[in-house]
Order: C-alpha cells, then sequence, then structure tokens
C-alpha cells in the first residue's frame, strides 16, 4: 500500500508537553508510524507515493469542537448577522434595511443580538418590530438562542394570544400591563419557531455544506452537532448529514447528539450509539436542564444578583429529567446534558450518579458553567465530560459578575479547577452561540481577556497553551470514547491534521487567534489549502 510522508515542521504529537517528531508516514486514513525523518524514510521508501515538506509550519492532531450546532451555523451565514452590531439602534436600522427586499409572508429572521455588548442594554419591544416590518413575520433569534424577539405579525401567525399559558421551562414575558413584549424565553421561543415554513432535505444538506467548508477552513476536522430535532423530523435532518457529509466530495467527521425528543425516532429506525457512516455517527442523548445566564434563565441555586427573586427556569421537571436519563440508560445511551446554572449541574450529576452505566460510554455535561461544592465533588468523581466553550468568558464578561456576584464567580468558568480535579475538559464553541475558531477559543482558555472591555477576569482559571490545544484535541476524542484512535500523532490513530502557518507554542498568547490556517488534512486527505501548493 502506497502512504506519504509529511515532514519538515513543527509536528506536535500532544502525548505531553513538548513531544514533538520530525515526520509522520500515513497511509490512507491512519498514521502507521512517526519519528525521525530519516528513519521513516528508509523504512517506508518502497512506499512512499508523496512527500510532503511543510516548509516549517506547524502540524496538530486534527482539532475538534466538541459542541456546536452545524446546521445553525450554516443558516447564521446565510441569514442576517446582528452579532457584531453595537447597539439596539443599530439593529433595527439593519432591519429597515432588509425589509425592502422581503416578499409577501417571507419570513424576516437575524441571528445574533446581544444587548449586553451595548451600551444601553435595551430588549427591543415588538412595536419597534412592528413599526419597521408590520407586514412579515420577524423572529431575531439572541447570541444565546435561549430568547427571541418576535413581532406582532409572527405573534399572531403562531396564535400566541395575551392569555396563552407559559409553557414548562418557558416564559413569555409581559410589560407591568400584563402585555405581551415581543420576548420569548426558553422552551417558549418554540411557540414562534413552529410556525416558520418548513425546510427540504435539499436545502439541509446545502446548509451543513456551506458549514462543513467553513469549519475545515478553521483548522477544524470534527464536531459534535446537536440539529436533529429542529428541522421537521429526526429521518430528513440525518439523512441530509448523510448525503452532504459523503466521504467523496465532502469530508468531515460529524458526531451527532439525539435530542431526547426524537430519540423514539432513531429507535424506530434500528440505529444507535455509533450507527451511521464513517463521517456520520449517532451519539449520546441531548438534554436541555435550564437556559442560559443572559436572558437569566440559567438554574441557580440562589437568586440573580441582579434580579432578586428569580432563581432561572428548569426546562425539565426533575421527574421528568430523571425519566429521560432512565430511559437512555435502558438503552445502554449516555447522556449529553446542557446545565449551565449551578443547581442545574448538581441536580444532573446527581441523576447521572444514581443511574450509572456499565459499559464505558460517556456521559457529558455541556457548558458546566458555574458550578458549585456540591456540583465540583460529583464531577470530580464521575465519569464525566464537560463541554467548556472558553469564549464566553470574552463575550460574558464584565455583565456575568452583575448577574451572579463575585463570590458565586469563584466556580465559574472554572477550566483548571475542573482540571486540576481530573475532570475532563472538551472544548467547543457552541456555535453559532460563538465564532466557529478553535484558535480563539485556545487564546480566550490561556488570556481569559473579555472583548467589551479588553480586561482578563480571574486569570487563575487560565489555562497554558499546551492544555488548551489538548481540550481541542484529545478532549473531543475523549468525550466520545474514541481516545484511542483521536486526537493524538501515534501509530494507528487517524491521519486527521491541522496545519498552522505558526507554531502555536512558541508565538505570544494574544498572537495565537492571528495564526493562519494552512491546511486541513482528514484522513489522509487535505480537506483545505490556504495557498496550494503540495
Amino acid at each position: 500500500m502506497m502512504g506519504d510522508l509529511w515532514f519538515g515542521g513543527h509536528i506536535y504529537t500532544m502525548q505531553h508537553e513538548g513531544d514533538a517528531v520530525e515526520a509522520v508516514y500515513t497511509e490512507r486514513d491512519k498514521i502507521i508510524a512517526v519519528g525521525t525523518y530519516e528513519k521513516l524514510y528508509h523504512t517506508y521508501f518502497k512506499s512512499i507515493e508523496n512527500e510532503i515538506n511543510l516548509q516549517g509550519k506547524t502540524m496538530l492532531p486534527g482539532l475538534i469542537d466538541s459542541h456546536l450546532h452545524i446546521l445553525m451555523h450554516g443558516e447564521k451565514l446565510l441569514r442576517l448577522d446582528l452579532s457584531q452590531l453595537k447597539s439596539a439602534e443599530e439593529v433595527k436600522e439593519t432591519l429597515r434595511n432588509r425589509t425592502a427586499n422581503l416578499s409577501e409572508n417571507e419570513w424576516l429572521i437575524g441571528e445574533g443580538w446581544n444587548e449586553n455588548q451595548w451600551d444601553d442594554p435595551i430588549i427591543i419591544h415588538k412595536s419597534e418590530l412592528d413599526e419597521i416590518c408590520p407586514n412579515n413575520p420577524v423572529m431575531l433569534t439572541r447570541v444565546c438562542r435561549h430568547a427571541l424577539l418576535a413581532n406582532s405579525y409572527a405573534i399572531n401567525l403562531s396564535n400566541v394570544k395575551e392569555d396563552t399559558p407559559d409553557p414548562q421551562g418557558g416564559i413569555i414575558v409581559r410589560d407591568e400591563h400584563d402585555e405581551i413584549t415581543g420576548y420569548f424565553l426558553d422552551t417558549a421561543q418554540d411557540l414562534i419557531k413552529r410556525s416558520l415554513p418548513s425546510v427540504s432535505k435539499d436545502y439541509l444538506q446545502k446548509v451543513i455544506e456551506i458549514a462543513v467548508d467553513d469549519l475545515v477552513s478553521k483548522g477544524v476536522v470534527g464536531g459534535h452537532s446537536e440539529d436533529l430535532s429542529y428541522y421537521g423530523s429526526f429521518d430528513k435532518t440525518y439523512r441530509a448529514f448523510i448525503d452532504a457529509i459523503d466521504g467523496v466530495n465532502t469530508r468531515f467527521k460529524a458526531h451527532l447528539l439525539v435530542h431526547h425528543e426524537v430519540l423514539q425516532d432513531m429507535f424506530d429506525q434500528n440505529l444507535g450509539w455509533g450507527d451511521g457512516t464513517e463521517y456520520v455517527e449517532l451519539g449520546a442523548v441531548k438534554i436541555f436542564a435550564d437556559g442560559a445566564i443572559g436572558g437569566r434563565t440559567a438554574w441557580l441555586t440562589e437568586d440573580y444578583s441582579d434580579d432578586p427573586g428569580n432563581y432561572g427556569v428548569a426546562i425539565l421537571s426533575l421527574e421528568d429529567l430523571e425519566k429521560v436519563i432512565k430511559k437512555a440508560r435502558s438503552h445502554g445511551l449516555p447522556v449529553a446534558v446542557h446545565a449551565i446554572g449551578d443547581r442545574a449541574a448538581e441536580e444532573v450529576l446527581k441523576i447521572i450518579n444514581r443511574h450509572p452505566l456499565s459499559n464505558g460510554r460517556r456521559d457529558r455535561l455541556i457548558h458546566g458553567q458555574i458550578l458549585n461544592e456540591r456540583a465540583l465533588e460529583l464531577l470530580s468523581k464521575l465519569p464525566v465530560a464537560v463541554d467548556i466553550q472558553p469564549l464566553f468568558v470574552t463575550s460574558d464578561f464584565p455583565w456575568a459578575i452583575d448577574r451572579l456576584g463575585e463570590d458565586r464567580l469563584k466556580l465559574a468558568y472554572a477550566w483548571k479547577t475542573m482540571m486540576d480535579q481530573n475532570v475532563h475538559c472538551a472544548g467547543s464553541s457552541d456555535a453559532p452561540i460563538e465564532e466557529v475558531s478553535p484558535l480563539r477559543g485556545i487564546q480566550a482558555a490561556v488570556l481569559r481577556r473579555a472583548s467589551f472591555d479588553g480586561k482578563i477576569y480571574y486569570p487563575n482559571e487560565a489555562l497554558s497553551v499546551y492544555q488548551a490545544v489538548h481540550i481541542y484535541t484529545h478532549g473531543g476524542a475523549y468525550a466520545i470514547n474514541q481516545e484511542s484512535t483521536r486526537g493524538r500523532l501515534i501509530d494507528g490513530y487517524a491521519a486527521d491534521f491541522t496545519i498552522l502557518e505558526e507554531d502555536i507554542f512558541q508565538v505570544e498568547p494574544d498572537h495565537i487567534q492571528e495564526i493562519d490556517i494552512a491546511m486541513t488534512v482528514i484522513d489522509g486527505k487535505i480537506v483545505y489549502e490556504k495557498n496550494p501548493y503540495y
């Protein structure tokens, strides 16, 4: 069998800090050997088809985004992006510019607004949206995707009335006169989203392809995505992934979490953990335990410092949460539970502790953003990986201090504390919540510098560059029980590489996010190349 010899750069195996080799020899989708150039060349010279000189660039194991929403990321690339706007007026002006091109009944959909990045952090009222766009439905999703704004047209289309009750795990925000403001939190968003027009499998396939093209250009070789319950049916969305990431025209290692509401759909097709194709596989059962701190719906043990009496929202009752986890266990499935608040994390971990897996598969706490001592103690004892989002610290501060208070922040965004307690962490973006960019995530994990004011917050929780790269390589593989085949440059591991223009371990930390991606390689095949040359 013929293979490729990669050499001529800084090649870090990520087995331990500083471990580097001169060359890597691959055949098809596997690393066959690593070592010195001379040894590999003389051992395999009869089989070497291509010699790939990195010309001083840096090779890492392929970077993995352990929690994102691939379809939503693709849609953000297609839709109106509000994430960089700095005021409510800028948002409204952007909407005004878009309304002229709307056709009859077409939805005006915007993504990513964040009032905490505005000088005046007000929530836009539906009346303001009505003035701008009275004859089309408007839906503007907040950056956290745990809240949205809707105009009267969208509210009426969705048959939401003034006396419509709040759903379990959601809030229809009303003013002092008990009138709907147009602000919908967590599960209340579904009241509006149910009126969105259905989309075709072809549309979903196109969006996935757009998203994957962007992901590989950022050096990402694989991602753990949760999309299967939002686009009309499990089967349509799953088949769109299978056809979009076919391994021929498109390569990307998509590990798909299965929302508990479509779990039975998966069972009805005789599918389960690990089923799929070489590039699309099914994973853990996704559950939401709470909301987010931006909209004050993360479930806390103590009330919000800036909203006395509000403890956040439990998306499911504790009884229902335990039922869902027990159902997953009855099929030998791990769970991946969204838990941002400390009460949510604690309750989830208590249930996991009562119902352990016996087959070696790993549960996951998604976010683990705010902990308390009881939750941290449970985490340190359980085989639970935590999907963390380093970029959250850049976008959540300083306003997170107002939400939580100084004392509670001692165990918030506590990545180093978790790792020091032997908790396995995996790095992610939660795209489209944050930008897909592992390098930005790595820099954020190292510096903990807020984008709003440029200050560094809680530097005692900062990771080293090696630790930060580790969570995006080995960490992402560990979370899905693939640490013995992915995430390191070792004999027998996948030939997945992220190749950088500069040495990430030698540049100044505040330059990390500026390093260009030179090449992304999946199973030995170059899927992205900045300057095609080799």
